[in-house]
């Protein structure tokens, strides 16, 4: 552990990394908790909120199935995977700006993927939420997406594709497909996406959707 200038109580810190097995960090000058060549794994310690503030961490960083509200505190950057599945979140403000590999928000109470990062190295996760646009979501993203159980998986599922749903979510954001807060869809810009992606129209029947 190296310390470089005291912001918070250092015995704070110490006891709070030691409790959570939090191991090689560095303490910077504004309270964040760095941590190198080692995760930090809060999953299922009935969090309501984040123990500590963290900077960057080089490992994985998993905050899943707590009770958590907000996401403040989380690090800025993630260079493993980053997961905070199964928790009480309607935001995803507080996200790390990138992450090395896997991202995973499912299983909360998301309405919006605005605040996640905007790099993600892996498969990008968000079944189980409320999403009805996917505004906000990395452009140029080519790896996995899981979507299902989210009022948008229906329309994402018109596609029939895997590889290329990055290039399809970029597509229904450019064209700004989905409208009113989820309320709407606009039908000539969604079959351009299919136009553009060159993929036949299906059938357009959507239950969670106006359709205009």
């Amino acid at each position: 552990m190296k310390f470089i200038k005291l912001y918070e109580s250092f015995e704070d810190i110490d006891s709070m990394c030691k409790k959570y097995g939090i191991k090689n960090y560095t303490m910077n000058s504004d309270g964040t908790v760095d941590v190198y060549d080692s995760e930090v794994d809060l999953y299922g310690c009935k969090l309501t909120k984040l123990p500590l503030k963290f900077g960057n961490i080089t490992g994985h960083f998993d905050c899943s199935s707590n009770y958590l509200t907000t996401l403040e505190g989380c690090p800025k950057s993630v260079g493993g995977y980053f997961n905070c599945e199964s928790n009480l979140l309607t935001s995803l403000e507080g996200c790390p700006k990138s992450v090395g590999r896997n991202f995973h928000c499912g299983s909360n109470h998301l309405t919006s993927l605005e605040g996640c990062p905007k790099l993600v190295g892996g498969d990008f996760s968000f079944i189980n939420n409320n999403l009805k646009d996917l505004y906000g979501f990395p452009e140029f993203f080519d790896n996995g997406v899981f979507y299902y159980t989210n009022p948008v998986s229906e329309i994402l599922k018109l596609f029939n594709v895997n590889r290329r749903l990055g290039k399809v979510i970029d597509l229904l954001n450019e064209y700004g497909v989905i409208q009113q807060d989820g309320k709407l869809v606009v039908l000539d810009r969604l079959e351009e996406v299919f136009h553009t992606l060159n993929i036949e129209i299906p059938e357009i029947n959507l239950v969670n959707y106006e359709v205009y």
